[in-house]
């Protein structure tokens, strides 16, 4: 097998990563997928009322190392043990996922760009970029209804950790992306030229 290509999708929290993921899916199926958020760093001791805790949106809340190794693997067409989080106990899960290889891997997140050894395996590398206050609505929504969360741990979150790591850590990270896609998975056209050039991909005996 050859090795495989990596297409790195970034952008802040709320961007439409995740859309954009799931509308290539309807699409193209001979692709596996790698979310950053698995690869979490276990803070077990947090809860609504100290949720500042950790700071998740810092690249040091990843584990990088472990995202290196196994991106390296998948590139050279050998099997992983993805690894699985629980965002509502903030741990990492016991269960792990079994990848096996494919020619394209999608890998998604809100800091894929930050570190060198794991920004330098990915070929292609996307940024979506999408408003503040269209991002926030999504988190608020989405930490509300999946993660056990309350308005206000929510609100402090951002104020205090999120916002500022988005333009700290994040949206420098734009500089390395080869395509910007602004509005996310609403922007049909963009959406249109990378399934064609993922199609070209897993068509290529390369």
């Amino acid at each position: 097998m050859a090795q495989a290509k990596i297409i790195g999708i970034c952008g802040g929290t709320g961007s439409g990563k995740t859309t954009i993921v799931r509308k290539i899916s309807e699409v193209v199926s001979d692709f596996v997928f790698v979310p950053q958020d698995n690869y979490y760093k276990t803070a077990e001791y947090i809860s609504n009322s100290n949720i500042t805790a950790f700071n998740w949106d810092h690249p040091d809340a990843f584990d990088n190392a472990l995202l290196t190794e196994q991106l390296e693997k998948l590139r050279n067409g050998q099997a992983v043990d993805m690894p699985t989080y629980d965002f509502v106990h903030h741990r990492r899960r016991e269960e792990t996922i079994h990848v096996e290889p494919r020619k394209l891997v999608i890998f998604e997140g809100i800091m894929i760009f930050t570190n060198k050894a794991v920004r330098d395996r990915i070929d292609l590398k996307i940024f979506v970029d999408t408003p503040d206050d269209i991002r926030f609505i999504r988190r608020l929504q989405r930490d509300i209804k999946e993660r056990g969360r309350t308005v206000d741990s929510v609100i402090e979150q951002y104020l205090t950790v999120v916002r500022p790591g988005h333009y700290e850590f994040i949206e420098p990270t734009k500089q390395y992306a080869d395509i910007i896609i602004p509005e996310g998975g609403n922007n049909e056209n963009a959406l249109n030229v990378l399934v064609t050039f993922i199609n070209s991909v897993i068509a290529s005996g390369e």
